[in-house]
């Protein structure tokens, strides 16, 4: 038996000792992703229960995240920033904070662009060096309704096999280094991995997906934050053995550069081929952006998966989800799907 496998079968063996949660207690939430889709289904989820965790990405390489990265080689704090920003609450101090740590300076100095919460979270990180205890402490300062982890503890690089990122070799598959340059390649991405290509996963982050009711993927860029969590071994490991419900949101539109020109059963495809094993009990997606509603019920049937259908795009036409109609598909979803574990 690999280490990798004994570590994931001790948390399991912990994790599944008994909860106390009485009957009817609230779900267990794991949301994975990154970014500004993570945010999307956290700022949902949150309004539906009190037990949230986030799976972050960390491989991200522009802007303040790069930066700081460079400079002090430190994991990219930026999307795990937005997923606390969107666990702050409605009230006034969970308003205030969320404003204060997304806020950015503007100036002509090295202080130009960076994140008052990218610096804190940072700084927490030197202080304390232990990654889990600064973000939840950040959250604590915040009064955010969950809890947010890293998937690994080491700074990653995506790397991408890309068909004609050089517009004059259109038919050229070349290896594009970097999450920013990924998500906005000109070419076709046909495959993603890792580096390295073996990263440890936060022990905590397997062990919510493990203790989870539900698990939530997507919605998300789909090369640069949903599928990175399925090249982490011990968290596919963890995917793929929980006995949680999985749900998978898709995208309300292609993402251009990145999935310019995907249908919603291509999504799936490019997903089981980057994980052949993991299976999914439901695939979300707004009513209005599938076209082809056999097509994806077919692709979501090779991963076992029932697909629910639902508008929770914003009514003002910009593509991107609506936290009120989000949260009622998800409270649906688990409603209608079963209630497993300890909470139902």
């Amino acid at each position: 038996m690999t280490g990798r496998n004994l570590r994931l079968r001790r948390l399991r063996r912990s994790t599944h000792a008994p909860s106390g949660r009485k009957r009817g207690a609230q779900p267990k939430v794991v949301a994975l992703g990154g970014g500004m889709g993570l945010s999307a289904s956290l700022t949902a989820l949150r309004r539906i229960t009190g037990d949230l965790t986030a799976v972050v990405t960390v491989a991200d390489d522009g802007g303040s995240s790069g930066r700081l990265r460079d400079e002090l080689g430190v994991l990219p704090p930026g999307d795990l920033r937005k997923a606390l920003a969107a666990l702050c609450g409605d009230d006034d101090w969970g308003q205030t904070w969320a404003r204060v740590i997304q806020h950015r300076f503007q100036s002509q100095g090295e202080l130009h662009e960076h994140a008052v919460g990218n610096l804190l979270i940072v700084a927490l990180w030197e202080q304390l060096g232990d990654h889990v205890l600064a973000l939840d402490l950040v959250g604590k300062l915040l009064g955010a309704h969950g809890r947010v982890l890293p998937m690994s503890a080491v700074p990653l690089e995506l790397q991408a096999l890309v068909r004609g990122h050089d517009p004059a070799r259109p038919d050229a598959v070349d290896t594009v280094r970097g999450q920013a340059t990924v998500a906005l390649t000109p070419g076709e991405v046909q495959s993603v991995h890792l580096v390295p290509h073996d990263p440890p996963a936060v022990p905590e982050a397997v062990a919510a997906v493990l203790d989870a009711d539900w698990v939530v993927l997507g919605p998300g860029s789909w090369f640069s934050s949903v599928i990175p969590h399925l090249l982490v071994p011990e968290l596919l490991d963890a995917l793929i053995e929980t006995k949680a419900r999985r749900v998978l949101a898709l995208n309300l539109a292609p993402q251009p550069g990145e999935t310019d020109g995907f249908s919603p059963q291509r999504h799936l495809e490019v997903l089981g081929r980057h994980a052949p094993k993991l299976a999914l009990d439901v695939v979300l997606a707004d009513e209005a952006a599938v076209p082809d509603r056999e097509s994806l019920a077919d692709a979501a049937k090779r991963f076992g998966a029932a697909v629910e259908l639902a508008p929770v795009a914003s009514p003002d036409g910009v593509p991107k989800h609506d936290p009120e109609l989000l949260a009622a598909a998800y409270d649906r979803i688990f409603r209608m799907h079963g209630r497993i574990g300890p909470w139902r």
